[in-house]
């Protein structure tokens, strides 16, 4: 029998031993040695961490039929600095914590969306992008995740408004420079995202609005029309003046998929650019969290489940896995019910236990509303329990309980 074996969490069963993670251990509750699952609550807690694990078969004192007939890990994992070759890749470290840098973030946020909306409206009547504001409007934002991406990322879940394209484009810029921060970007390359999350969608300004509100089906013509947005941002970005290839990329090549089923081109692999491999995990992961005329929106913590279970498929196994580690286990916004019984929404990820964030408590074990809802630091509280640790006992669909993510605005 091999000695090492890669399992999917769904696979495990009490007595294998776990000697590797689908993540790095640190930022885990785990031994970094490894260790034997016991019971029932240990391969819980794995699943609720990771999707798949590798088992020494020296160590463990049973492993299952099913799992005895794997082979070895399937697939080379792709070494980061090979993904964007020629590029310093170098790891950030938190400058601020959340109640500093929520101020920041506010700011500047508040900024991109005013100026975006401007940029939108100029190019919906002008057929032409202000490539100057556009690159100036991203430092803050860059600043602000560099620093610590976690007011970002939470401020990010609750900005609306009523055109989807400007929600659309202002979350995806958060989350692209929160992914190239994750990789260890350099601020050139950061800045590239942000532009390109910024006008990745910006051809849909060129097409039929009541296509893009349809909460139908498409006929193949109409559809042809909506993909057809592709070539008109491309279009106005290089009207515009913008030359970056990785913006270019992003825009031209944000619907292709990793095993070529996407478009305009049907790109597969690493012919499809890095930065629209990007592009496409944060294009995707938006819209599975947002209400769409088409489909509601997923909790946080599902859409990543469901796009990690396409990874190799749609998008890139070692890109999908830094995006999660960029936006956490249960994303801000996340609505999520502790094992205490109370309900409450992640406010930012914990980077040393994935599993403990921060979280406002809105209703109590009896599921009623607090009068004044309070933030609370499940890892403080967790360090401070002499008994049974109050933790994430499950995530919640958006709406739960009637909650709105508007409602609960944070002064830090």
């Amino acid at each position: 029998m091999l000695q090492t074996l890669k399992v999917e969490v769904s696979d495990l069963a009490i007595g294998m031993f776990i000697s590797g993670l689908d993540r790095p251990w640190l930022g885990t509750p785990f031994y970094t040695q490894g260790f034997l699952l016991e019971s029932e609550t240990d391969i819980n807690q794995v699943r609720e961490l990771c999707h798949f694990v590798y088992i020494d078969t020296r160590k463990s004192r049973y492993i299952t039929p099913k799992v005895a007939r794997q082979s070895q890990v399937d697939r080379q994992r792709i070494p980061l600095d090979s993904i964007f070759t020629g590029r310093n890749l170098t790891p950030y470290n938190d400058v601020n914590e959340w109640r500093e840098e929520h101020p920041r973030a506010r700011a500047a946020l508040d900024t991109l969306v005013f100026d975006i909306t401007g940029i939108y409206e100029q190019a919906a009547k002008r057929g032409k992008l202000d490539a100057v504001r556009i690159k100036k409007i991203a430092n803050p934002l860059i600043d602000s995740i560099s620093r610590n991406p976690d007011a970002c990322l939470w401020l990010g879940r609750l900005k609306q408004h009523d055109e989807y394209s400007y929600h659309h484009s202002i979350s995806t810029t958060i989350w692209a420079i929160a992914l190239g921060r994750q990789l260890g970007m350099q601020r050139h390359d950061l800045r590239s995202l942000a532009v390109g999350g910024m006008l990745m969608d910006v051809g849909k300004l060129l097409v039929d609005p009541e296509l893009l509100k349809a909460d139908r089906p498409l006929t193949d013509e109409e559809m042809r029309e909506v993909r057809h947005h592709v070539a008109h941002g491309v279009h106005l970005v290089k009207k515009s003046g913008i030359q970056n290839q990785d913006v270019l990329d992003m825009v031209g090549f944000h619907h292709e998929r990793w095993d070529g089923s996407g478009y305009p081109r049907g790109l597969s692999g690493d012919r499809i650019p890095p930065f629209a491999r990007i592009a496409a995990i944060v294009d995707v992961y938006d819209a599975m969290t947002s209400e769409r005329p088409y489909a509601p929106a997923k909790a946080p913590a599902d859409a990543l489940r469901e796009m990690y279970q396409e990874r190799d498929r749609l998008f890139q196994t070692e890109l999908v896995e830094a995006f999660i580690q960029a936006i956490g286990i249960y994303p801000a916004g996340t609505l999520v019910e502790l094992t205490s019984g109370e309900v409450g929404i992640v406010v930012a990820d914990s980077r040393t236990r994935r599993l403990l964030p921060k979280v406002i408590l809105v209703l109590d074990p009896r599921k009623r509303e607090y009068g004044s809802p309070k933030m609370v630091d499940l890892q403080e509280v967790a360090n401070r329990s002499r008994g049974e640790t109050v933790a994430i006992a499950t995530s919640l669909p958006p709406g739960s309980h009637g909650i709105e993510l508007t409602d609960y605005q944070i002064n830090a």
